[in-house]
């Protein structure tokens, strides 16, 4: 029996864990603790309070400022195992909350000195997706005129490409093009010199396949396609295209594509209702531009096979303002590199490919996937009968965040137990477990005040009476520590809410509602239920558990608003325990019928 109770105590702990595991979503960073007193109680029992806290922690509160004093808010410092200690403290009776209080921070704005000429990565929404990730580990074969390792991408890693137009191993850049594609990418980031890219933390695989003139063969790009994915990529760019459809570079897609990779490229620069080759392909995410306004440049290719849009610049003359803004090589003297702005639907596929980089990095591998999330969570434009926009206007920070919705992954889950004690046996002696014994005793208890009524009005269970019993002592409780992000928490709070603490629920406080938490609620619903032959029990049952819901919170912790915590909060909490018991006897008992 006893190793019975230890397994039920253990497997309830878990289940609790589990419900009540947030994911790193609310994992920050603090070093004190928000304690909130309640409005109600005046200087002299806070000052008792703090006295006694200064006593028992060896720490003293102080106002958070000076605008602090009406509202009772103080801190003191502190981190996890002082939390846990002060949650499960008598001092949370006296206060409306205690909870860390964590350090936020403005957004990365890199320290690059032209960052600020980046209208680009600004118009993605790039800065709230760096806060998340980088896109470490993830792989991008820019599959182009090569790339060069100029000064702003000394710190960006690289891994072993190809040359397929010389058949060499060193892919370096004779054009251009390439490195600064390469740039948008990934390039250097807060490292005080240049521009920013997109994934500076992704790594680049090089693959060269058009020559100094920026022209190359099917056959190469097709090998480079299935290089790439033989070798580890996650994302290709193409940053190329023509009017020519091609069977080998179709098969070569299809094999990318079936090894889980994301192929992306661009739509071409001809402003026509016609996508170039290879965007048009199936399994291929093609990319529009757009000017700084967000608006589609005229240079674009639109319609059929235009998937999504993204920067691609728009410049007046020689100004650059309005173009991309790389590191790149300077074609013009070899070994020399320049910042230049360029424009074109291929200085807008490296804006999604980054972005892709980022998503998958944040926990979506499939490729298919990474399309969905990057199409779902752009910028819709609604009035778009030719396709300009495809799904609509990258956003990074939407694709990230919703790419991590739901992304849990076992080493995050490790790090919550050991963080939050659980992986300590203390925890199972004297910790966190022990919450769970009053809602396990309202649930017993409501039971057994069942039974007992049962020897003296005979009825038969009945799920009705099962889940009155339930709804009425603990409810559903691991649900008030379920988490889903971006959801509101208010609906999993009444769901792991008992009808005595409904109100509590309702108000966000520990303390519970003197109307809920007493016999107003199960009289009300016997009222309306008493003539229902079924419902009746669900009625009978909800005053059986909100008396043994009552009985122990009078017992362990009698805490109610506006009546304290004394003998008052006892006497009340125990008086409508009675009362609630009486109501499910009076409801139970068989009619008499005379004749």
């Amino acid at each position: 029996m006893k190793r019975l109770l230890l397994s039920g105590l253990f497997l309830a702990g878990l289940l609790w864990a589990l419900f009540s595991f947030r994911g790193l979503a609310t994992q920050g960073t603090y070093d004190s603790i928000i304690l909130d007193f309640r409005e109600d109680l005046g200087a002299a029992q806070v000052e008792q309070q703090l006295q006694g806290f200064a006593h028992q922690f060896g720490a003293t509160p102080r106002f958070n400022s000076a605008f602090s004093t009406d509202d009772h808010v103080f801190v003191v410092d502190g981190d996890r195992t002082l939390l846990r200690a002060l949650l499960k403290s008598s001092l949370s009776r006296y206060t409306e909350i205690i909870e860390p209080n964590y350090q936020y921070s403005i957004q990365l704005l890199p320290n690059d000195p032209d960052y600020s000429k980046q209208w680009n990565l600004r118009s993605i929404n790039i800065e709230p997706a760096w806060d998340s990730t980088r896109g470490n580990g993830t792989i991008v074969a820019v599959i182009d005129t090569g790339i060069t390792r100029v000064p702003d991408l000394e710190l960006t890693n690289f891994v072993e490409g190809y040359d397929f137009v010389n058949d060499r191993a060193e892919a370096t850049d004779d054009n251009g093009h390439g490195t600064h594609v390469a740039g948008t990418i990934a390039q250097s980031t807060n490292n005080g010199k240049g521009v920013a890219g997109i994934a500076y933390g992704a790594s680049l695989m090089p693959l060269k396949v058009l020559n100094a003139n920026g022209s190359g063969t099917v056959a190469d790009i097709a090998e480079a396609i299935k290089f790439a994915a033989d070798n580890g990529a996650h994302i290709i760019n193409l940053s190329l295209g023509g009017g020519g459809e091609s069977q080998l570079l179709q098969q070569a897609i299809e094999y990318a594509h079936q090894k889980g990779v994301l192929v992306v490229a661009a739509a071409g620069n001809e402003g026509r209702n016609s996508v170039s080759y290879p965007a048009r392909y199936r399994h291929v995410v093609g990319v529009a531009a757009l000017d700084p306004a967000g608006s589609k440049t005229p240079y674009s290719n639109y319609g059929a096979g235009i998937d999504l849009s993204a920067p691609g610049g728009l410049k007046n003359g020689d100004d650059p303002a309005g173009g991309i803004l790389q590191n790149t090589i300077d074609p013009a003297r070899p070994g020399t590199d320049i910042y230049a702005a360029f424009e074109g639907t291929s200085m807008a596929a490296p804006h999604v490919a980054g972005v892709a980089a980022l998503v998958r990095a944040s926990g979506v591998t499939d490729p298919d996937q990474i399309e969905q999330v990057l199409k779902e969570s752009a910028i819709a434009i609604q009035d778009d009968a030719l396709n300009y926009y495809g799904a609509g206007k990258l956003d990074a920070s939407a694709a990230v965040k919703l790419a991590e919705k739901g992304q849990i992954t076992f080493r995050d889950f490790f790090n919550w137990l050991r963080e939050n004690g659980y992986l300590n046996p203390r925890f199972w002696i004297d910790g966190g477990v022990t919450a769970l014994v009053p809602k396990i005793a309202m649930v017993l208890g409501s039971y057994i005040l069942a039974w007992f009524l049962r020897n003296y009005f005979p009825f038969r269970w009945s799920w009705s009476l099962s889940a009155g019993l339930i709804a009425g002592s603990a409810g559903l409780f691991p649900f008030k520590g379920f988490y889903l992000f971006d959801a509101p928490q208010l609906p999993f709070r009444l769901l792991g809410s008992s009808i005595p603490e409904i109100g509590s629920a309702l108000q966000g406080t520990t303390l519970l509602n003197p109307i809920f938490a007493s016999v107003l609620i199960p009289f009300g619903l016997i009222l309306l239920l008493l003539g229902h032959a079924q419902w009746k029990w669900f009625a009978i049952g909800t005053a059986l558990g909100t008396a043994a819901c009552l009985g122990v919170s009078a017992a362990i912790a009698p805490a109610l608003l506006w009546l304290g915590s004394g003998h008052l909060a006892q006497s009340f909490l125990a008086v409508n325990a009675v009362l609630c018991f009486a109501l499910a006897a009076l409801a139970a008992k068989p009619e008499v019928r005379h004749s």
